[in-house]
């Protein structure tokens, strides 16, 4: 029978109060924790702090503090990432942004997702979806991107979207829910 883990990385429906989550939950709050009370000078400690929370980091990758995520070990950043100040990645599942990617402040990124069904829903149980960026993406203050979503490369998320669909790569979206606004040439 597999463990609430392997059920919610495999995008099953499980219990998050299940004990070894919990933990796990933990752990990522206190190097969350560690690393936002780091300041600038700390580089390599900051450096080594984001590796142990995150399941991989490119070269070069900064995240501005604080940031917040739920287990850590889902997130992968690819080379050259930038997120700046109060970004959360809520990782239920994997969330991952590929080379050069910039992220305003205040991005959220959201895996998890709850049943429709509201007996289902009261139940507790939940489950998670894939987030994945492409390269060279940049996504704008305060955008949240939705479970299951995927960017194509090279797009832009206007601040303050709300990606609930797929982005194609190469283009501007904006708005609640987020739409093409135009191609890049």
């Amino acid at each position: 029978m597999p463990s609430e883990t392997e059920r919610m990385l495999a995008g099953e429906l499980y219990d998050p109060f299940d004990a070894e989550l919990v933990a796990d939950r933990t752990r990522a709050s206190d190097l969350a924790r560690r690393y936002n009370a780091t300041s600038e000078a700390e580089a390599d400690r900051r450096d080594a702090l984001l590796r142990e929370l995150f399941g991989s980091v490119g070269t070069d990758a900064a995240v501005e503090p604080p940031v917040r995520c739920d287990y850590g070990y889902n997130v992968s950043v690819g080379d050259d990432f930038f997120a700046n100040y109060g970004c959360v990645f809520l990782d239920t599942n994997r969330v991952a942004f590929g080379d050069r990617c910039m992220l305003g402040p205040g991005v959220h990124v959201y895996a998890p997702t709850h049943p429709i069904d509201p007996d289902e829903r009261a139940a507790g149980r939940e489950r998670g979806r894939p987030v994945i960026v492409g390269d060279d993406v940049w996504i704008g203050g305060r955008a949240v991107l939705n479970p299951g979503v995927t960017v194509g490369d090279e797009a832009v998320v206007a601040s303050g979207a709300v990606v609930t669909a797929d982005v194609p790569e190469r283009v501007v979206v904006g708005g609640n829910p987020a739409r093409v606004i135009r191609e890049i040439e």
